[in-house]
């Protein structure tokens, strides 16, 4: 049986029993199993009568909703390939990355379907996905059967290039991610006897996002769908989950926001919670303190249950979190709590994973073992490579990049990385220039280098900064007279404002550092052709670049 058989054959075994839900103002707007499948049925039989092919691609641009899963689920069954689109994209990017996988259908949102149609007139057929649901005809044949190696989504993800590649993902790939995250939430919930509350807000446009969903739908689950950023910590209340996936930022800010909190509070508080977290951290080293020890012992008992239950409700089991590296003091952090933090590590082209931490044995500031079926080694060059019926089979219509990637019969991942001998990886860093901001988002640096340069051109040279951070920032060498004084600073931020302008807010400049002398290949700082040497600027710099981050940009 297929990942999709089976999720159809329980959503029939389910029945009038809730499994996805939406929180909408406040309150939590439910769908039961055979609703759900009801809808899947609709968007099938529209599907349908369209003329499609199997294998044809739909595109799926949409915020998360109940009706996304029910359009993915249906463009599955009907032997169609879902390409689920980023909504915050700009719209030429989405045209761009439309064009690329040559899409039979596009369904979505009046209002981007009218931004597409201004760029891209002679497109395919373009349909709101509200008139899907209107039509009372349900399609009941079982759903297509898919080999293992049949194609089922194409997932654009950014290059070093910085133009979008399609990565394939088959069957046989989901099939086996599906078993190794059952078998990891089984080891994280145990036997309740009840469906596992979810918590979920991140695009279903995300490879790691996307399994999450898959897999909720394999088992005896609720899945909640957030719908407003906005309003996260009222809808993480209403939710009550067992665990949720994460990307670093959310958890970084909580961190803060409950430290701020604390801050606040009378000296007598402060000085506890201080001296519990500085003992905690003491003891992971093999060293504590009589008084450390109790005052970690009464904020165990005084203070961290409300500070758990404020986060996430009294039920929170873990929390998930992957796409960036995590800090480990924030891991360590939320572990003081009593909130374990479970890692996973992946890419797009491994079905979202390559590890998972074990919820019964995991070691800070890693991010797991290998999935089962799985092998991972290092090149000489320290460079991870990945091997198993996750891999992706290529990227849609690039058989040069294809054949890169898995040169060798590797997967190459572009990320360094080191396993200790309890076989808990740990990623070090990445062979490639890509910037990977701790929201997860994977960003080339040189395409806005380029624009920002060419909008300033009395800079000489210009570096994109913000691996692991929250923002990208610039640094931006002068061969300008007067770039001690304000003026150029002025004209460095005009020609910022318009590279951002047309950009999605991840990809943005939120700030910048002059530097008065160029890079030079005589100082170190370029390779003799004239390319940035990145790591020895950022070294060089680094005193620089981390003052950029204590400021909280404009």
């Amino acid at each position: 049986m297929t990942f999709l058989e089976d999720i159809v054959d329980r959503l029939e075994r389910t029945g009038s029993a809730p499994v996805l839900r939406e929180a909408r103002n406040g309150q939590l707007l439910s769908v039961s199993a055979a609703e759900f499948l009801a809808m899947v049925r609709q968007a099938r039989a529209f599907l349908g009568e369209r003329g499609l092919a199997q294998g044809d691609r739909c595109v799926l641009l949409l915020p998360n909703t109940i009706q996304w899963a029910a359009l993915d689920l249906a463009i599955m069954a009907e032997g169609l390939v879902t390409v689920p689109l980023y909504a915050r994209h700009t719209p030429a990017e989405l045209v761009g990355m439309m064009k690329d996988s040559a899409p039979r259908l596009i369904l979505s949102e009046e209002n981007f379907l009218t931004e597409i149609r201004k760029l891209w007139s002679e497109g395919p057929e373009m349909v709101p996905t509200a008139r899907v649901f209107e039509q009372a005809q349900r399609n009941s044949r079982p759903v297509v059967h898919h080999a293992d190696d049949a194609p089922i989504t194409i997932i654009y993800t950014s290059g070093t290039s910085g133009e979008p590649k399609g990565v394939v993902l088959n069957a046989g790939n989901v099939n086996h991610m599906l078993r190794c995250t059952n078998a990891r939430l089984d080891q994280l919930m145990g036997r309740t006897g009840r469906p596992d509350q979810i918590f979920h807000y991140l695009p279903f446009c995300f490879a790691a996002s996307w399994i999450l969903l898959l897999t909720a739908l394999t088992r005896s689950s609720v899945l909640t769908l957030s719908t407003d950023l906005n309003h996260l910590a009222d809808e993480l209340k209403l939710a009550d989950p067992d665990y949720f996936l994460n990307v670093p930022t959310l958890l970084e800010r909580v961190r803060a926001k409950v430290e701020e909190s604390i801050g606040k509070r009378g000296a007598v508080t402060v000085r506890l919670f201080r001296r519990a977290k500085s003992d905690y951290l003491q003891r992971g080293r093999g060293r504590s303190t009589r008084v450390g020890s109790l005052c970690l012992w009464l904020a165990n008992r005084v203070m961290f249950p409300a500070i758990r239950e404020n986060i996430a409700g009294p039920n929170l089991r873990a929390l998930v979190c992957g796409s960036a590296p995590l800090s480990v003091e924030t891991q360590l952090f939320f572990m003081m709590l009593g909130i374990p933090v479970l890692q996973v590590y992946g890419l797009t082209e491994t079905t979202a994973v390559c590890t998972m931490d074990d919820p019964q044995n995991f070691l800070p500031g890693t991010v797991g073992p290998s999935i089962p079926g799985m092998a991972m080694k290092l090149a000489e060059n320290g460079e991870i490579l990945v091997r198993g019926p996750n891999v992706f089979p290529g990227y849609w219509r690039r058989p040069e990049e294809t054949a890169k990637a898995l040169a060798g019969g590797w997967f190459h991942s572009g990320d360094q990385g080191e396993m200790d001998v309890g076989g808990n990886w740990r990623i070090t860093g990445r062979l490639k220039n890509l910037i990977i901001l701790n929201s997860g988002h994977n960003i080339a640096p040189e395409p806005i280098e380029d624009a920002l340069a060419a909008q300033l051109p009395e800079a000489q040279q210009v570096m994109l900064v913000g691996n692991q951070r929250s923002f990208l920032a610039a640094l931006v060498t002068s061969g300008a007279p007067d770039s001690s004084n304000g003026s150029f600073a002025a004209r460095v931020q005009s020609a910022i404002d318009l590279v951002n302008a047309p950009a999605p807010h991840y990809k943005q400049i939120r700030a910048f550092h002059i530097v008065e002398q160029p890079f030079s290949i005589e100082s170190g700082l370029l390779t003799v052709n004239g390319k940035l040497k990145r790591d020895a600027i950022a070294a060089r710099f680094a005193a620089q670049i981390e003052s950029l981050y204590r400021k909280r940009p404009a």
